[in-house]
């Protein structure tokens, strides 16, 4: 078992550094910038500190950024430094570096809005700080899936990232129309609700979780079955 995990661990910072390569730098500074322009706009035009409510929305968009680059990119940096071949020559080892990246850059993005979150709650607001980076990571993991199914499907980085751009601009005109609704991608389950309404609120949150992780499989899932027409990407 410890030879197993020794031999794990270089695997997993080889397919880390393969997932955040390249211009993933940029987006993290992107994702940073768009944090505190968020926080700063909300200090000018609000007079009152902000909650978790709104902490959660400074937090989504930063989220999104993250996964934005590894994920739309995923299919077309292997295609570019000439990796697809190889990957397609193992049999099953391609779903198992594909699903390891899947896991890596999840759990990178986890770590980063944890540390973000950490700042909003010492320099902002309290609130439960594992609740508020594990509801986060719903839309992002499904975000990040649909973005992986995409790459798939049109074997382009650029190509998916255009689509995912606008998917994410439709989801969000509809967040207020569905604000109520299980099917909003960008449900708040911080949002100040009194107490007659709380547990059909505690309802409509479980359901939306419950549909973007199996959101999330499907697309994931998707990609994968994409990945084994060969032909079609090398």
């Amino acid at each position: 078992m410890s030879h197993r995990l020794r031999s794990m661990i270089p695997f997993i910072r080889y397919n880390a550094g393969n997932v955040f390569a390249g211009k993933f730098i940029y987006f993290l500074l992107l994702a940073i910038l768009v944090f505190m322009i968020s926080v700063v706009v909300h200090a000018f035009n609000v007079e009152l500190p902000p909650g978790p409510a709104d902490i959660y929305f400074f937090l989504l968009a930063p989220g999104v950024l993250l996964v934005f680059y590894p994920s739309s990119y995923a299919v077309q940096a292997d295609a570019d430094a000439g990796m697809l071949e190889t990957l397609f020559g193992i049999p099953d080892y391609r779903y198992k570096v594909w699903l390891v990246r899947h896991l890596v850059q999840q759990l990178v993005v986890a770590l980063l809005l944890f540390l973000l979150a950490l700042f909003c709650q010492y320099a902002m607001a309290d609130f439960p700080l594992w609740r508020m980076v594990f509801h986060l990571l719903f839309p992002i993991l499904f975000l990040s899936s649909l973005a992986f199914a995409l790459a798939s499907l049109t074997r382009s980085g650029n190509a998916s990232a255009v689509v995912l751009v606008v998917l994410s601009l439709f989801f969000l005109i509809l967040a207020e129309p569905l604000r109520d609704s299980a099917w909003n991608l960008y449900h708040n389950p911080f949002i100040q609700i009194d107490q007659l309404t709380a547990l059909t609120w505690g309802e409509t949150t479980f359901y939306n979780r419950v549909y973007l992780l199996v959101g999330s499989i499907l697309t994931t899932l998707m990609g994968l079955l994409r990945l084994q027409q060969r032909e079609k990407f090398v």
